[in-house]
């Protein structure tokens, strides 16, 4: 009995040393992580070519509207009842999270050309709070939307059949990424928006952000 007063605090010295020394460890961890990401460099994917197609203003658009810009791009359809409406609400928060001076763009391409357009577009940014000098709606013919979409931003979309469809609104089966493309109009990162194990905005969000400012400082 007389030796436990002495124990006691070596025991809790020993705590507090063993904890000291796991703090240390992910902390150094934590540091290597970091320089790990900042070396990290983006492959690029494929390079984008140029397009033509318009814009919520009924302006034609080019690949030159966002040459010199790195940009993020998406695909959805103003009528779509699933995934759509999240992808939005997750690009507004990219769009409100950019600083007032930075030149990045943002593209949502439309899977709906036959309904969505111009006006339609227009009227679905000014609804989700779209920042049309900064985030831009594009619409056009089938084959140009596929040009861009499938065949430079790996951006997928099938109809799906009448008979297949839930709704009168399931209309489409398309990917759920959001794309980023570089300065040089080059294809370099893909992120999940949703789907299980996907947290936008713990890991994804940052992590997009983190690519960006990479890519901001390539020359």
């Amino acid at each position: 009995m007389s030796d436990t007063p002495q124990q006691l605090p070596r025991t809790l010295w020993i705590g507090v040393f063993l904890m000291f020394g796991l703090l240390c460890v992910a902390g150094l961890l934590s540091v290597a992580e970091m320089r790990d990401e900042q070396k990290r460099v983006l492959p690029i994917i494929s390079q984008i070519s140029d397009f033509t197609l318009t814009n919520q203003d009924s302006q034609v658009t080019t690949l030159a509207a966002l040459t010199n810009h790195v940009w993020v791009a998406d695909i959805i359809f103003t009528r779509c009842a699933g995934p759509c409406p999240r992808m939005t609400a997750q690009m507004k928060t990219v769009q409100d999270r950019l600083t007032a001076d930075s030149n990045v763009r943002l593209v949502t391409l439309t899977t709906d050309p036959d309904y969505d357009s111009p006006e339609i577009l227009k009227r679905y940014g000014q609804r989700v709070g779209a920042d049309f000098n900064r985030w831009t709606f594009l619409t056009g013919t089938k084959e140009s939307i596929a040009g861009l979409a499938a065949g430079s931003l790996k951006l997928g979309s099938t109809p799906i059949a009448p008979a297949d469809q839930k709704s009168s609104v399931d209309l489409f089966i398309h990917t759920t990424i959001f794309v980023l493309v570089d300065k040089h109009a080059r294809l370099r990162a893909s992120f999940e928006t949703g789907g299980d194990g996907v947290d936008w905005e713990n890991t994804i969000r940052p992590k997009l952000f983190a690519d960006i400012r990479r890519l901001e400082r390539e020359p």
